[in-house]
């Protein structure tokens, strides 16, 4: 029998092998139980029946109309060590308050989102930081969550607590960015409730469909063998995830691997109601792999791309990279006694993957639940490109026309072997490696603009916009990921950019990560509306943990004369040094 046939007919007996709590300890995902979403919060004030009041997608800029609610929505963070089997395969990870994958925050545009983040990582000590992904952070480029950059790394048994405002709003993700430690497990959905486009009503808020892939080794292991002298730079993982569950087939351990596994653990569950539209948000929170998402027998229409709403149009599969979100429509048009296979795939031509199919099961109101799925898949070849789905197709509601660049400058993407014979990544011919102990916003705001070769931070000035083209002649694709805005995408295709060409010069499409394909380029524009140090870096965690990474400094005099960092976020640095002093940081990477 073929893997995936094994996979699947484990599948077949419905009913998993293991407890929740053995799959994913306190977390409900994956399961029945999970709680609906609603369209939006209600325990604050609702101005004309909304809580954005008469806001809406298409008459109000994003970027500068969240309304200022006054509310705060707080969340309590503990992380700690754990064990847990996700796909029957008893392994080490690191947990968000005992739980896998983490916990949903929520709230509705322009609400304030306090979460305080205890570090209980010991045995070893680890120290961390928490990103939240997209979010434009003006203001408080503080609380972007990357050590080196707004912070000092949460130092083992001190705690930090991160306030910033939901300055947009869909689907997204927070994660650590503490070097590669998101891959043990430390990330999490998060939802931020906002008014709807034309044509995008739906009854059903499933919530949060996050894929991932999965690897059985533990995360630092798995760093050490890409980074030690000549490592692997292109690891293989060990199955594929969707709502942080899934089967795996214990025969195919590798020889000697003694490690508790159990077939049939179990896969994720999601309900229908006959007749209802319902709203999911996918997200790829992997590590390396590109996900092709499909629901059997079912089109999607796809009504948001990361933070940006979009003009609404129908697929079977949508294609995510690693950080990308989309938001999708679906109509349950069947009978209420069926049931589907919902199916998220690795693209093996852009990733190695052992085993890259994920199979959840969709059941509608009145199926069986302990029945499997007895569905197909639709019949729609992966391209191999390793590319998001055409820029033409994306097209946001809310129109923006860039202006003509101040500034544009090539940031190429190429890679090279050092001398003692570790692969590393460069962005625009420079390797990154962050120094915890000395951030480079904190620097910035002090007045020092002078920064080793090794930080890579590109100084634009005053420059009012800046135009960046990625040529990426190598064999890899990269999920390309800028913090502090949304970038538009200008062009992307194969070969370098020819210079000229705009797919939507009028209204271009706008995300924070987008797919740049390998042998081929992206050409990205964002005005300098938002002071701060902005990460640029490829979204795969083993290239950035390898230097495919930039600082991007944005408005360097506005930071200094306009900009007050908080005396908590200096507190980092203190403890931080204090612990560093005393312990051997084990920063075999780029940090991030």
């Amino acid at each position: 029998m073929s893997l995936i046939g094994s996979i699947i007919s484990g599948v077949l007996g419905i009913i998993g092998a293991l407890t929740q709590q053995q799959t994913n300890a306190n977390s409900l995902w994956g399961t029945l139980q999970v709680p609906l979403i609603p369209h939006f919060l209600t325990n604050n004030p609702l101005p004309n029946g909304f809580p954005w009041g008469l806001l809406t997608a298409i008459g109000n800029n994003p970027y500068t109309s969240a309304p200022a609610t006054g509310v705060i929505r707080s969340y309590d963070f503990t992380v700690s060590r754990g064990q847990i089997a996700p796909d029957g395969y008893q392994k080490d990870v690191i947990l968000i308050n005992g739980q896998f994958p983490g916990p949903l925050i929520e709230a509705n545009w322009g609400d304030t989102i306090q979460v305080t983040v205890h570090n209980n990582i010991h045995n070893p000590d680890e120290g961390t930081s928490f990103h939240w992904h997209g979010f434009l952070q003006k203001g408080t480029p503080w609380m972007d969550g990357i050590p080196s950059v707004g912070q000092c790394p949460i130092a083992p048994g001190s705690s930090f607590t991160y306030s910033f405002q939901a300055s947009l709003y869909g689907s997204t993700w927070y994660h650590s960015h503490y070097s590669a430690q998101y891959a043990g497990g430390l990330f999490g959905p998060l939802v931020v409730h906002g008014p709807m486009q034309s044509g995008a009503d739906y009854d059903i808020d499933v919530g949060p469909v996050m894929m991932n892939d999965w690897y059985h080794g533990e995360y630092y292991e798995i760093l050490k063998s890409v980074m030690k002298p000549g490592g692997n730079p292109r690891p293989t993982s060990d199955n594929n995830l969707i709502n942080g569950k899934m089967n795996f087939d214990c025969s195919t351990k590798a020889a000697g691997d003694n490690s508790k596994c159990t077939n049939g653990a179990g896969i994720s569950k999601f309900k229908f109601t006959q007749g209802k539209t319902h709203r999911l948000r996918l997200i790829n929170a992997g590590s390396e792999g590109i996900q092709r998402f499909s629901i059997d027998g079912h089109n999607m229409t796809i009504i948001a791309q990361d933070f940006v709403p979009i003009k609404p149009y129908t697929t079977n599969v949508v294609t995510l990279g690693v950080g990308q979100r989309t938001d999708v429509l679906v109509t349950a048009s069947y009978k209420s006694t069926q049931a589907f296979w919902m199916r998220s795939n690795i693209s093996t031509a852009c990733t190695p993957a052992n085993q890259p199919n994920a199979l959840a099961a969709i059941y509608y109101n009145a199926a069986d639940t302990t029945k499997a799925p007895t569905s197909t898949a639709w019949n729609v070849p992966d391209p191999g490109t390793c590319a998001n789905d055409d820029l033409s197709l994306s097209v946001p509601v809310y129109s923006i026309t860039p202006p003509q660049p101040a500034v544009t400058k090539n940031l190429d993407i190429d890679f090279y072997v050092n001398s003692t014979g570790n692969f590393l990544w460069r962005l625009g011919g420079q390797s990154f490696r962050a120094d915890y102990n000395d951030p480079v916003l904190l620097q910035a705001a002090n007045g020092n603009l002078t920064f080793p070769a090794e930080w890579n931070v590109q100084n634009f000035g005053s420059a009012s916009s800046i135009r960046i083209i990625v040529n990426n002649p190598g064999p890899a694709s990269h999920p390309m990921h800028l913090h502090g805005h949304n970038m538009e995408i200008l062009h992307e295709g194969p070969g370098n950019w020819d210079g000229s060409t705009i797919t939507n010069s009028q209204n271009p499409s706008r995300r924070d990560v987008q797919l740049v394909r390998a042998g081929g380029h992206m050409v990205i524009q964002y005005d300098t509306d938002n002071p701060g140090v902005w990460p640029f870096h490829c979204h795969i965690a083993w290239h950035i943990s390898g230097g495919l990474y930039a600082n991007m400094l944005e408005q360097p005099d506005k930071i200094k004369g306009n900009l007050v960092v908080p005396m908590v976020v200096g507190q980092t640095c203190t403890n931080w040094n204090s612990y560093s002093k005393n312990h051997v940081v084990a920063e075999i990477d780029s940090g991030v």
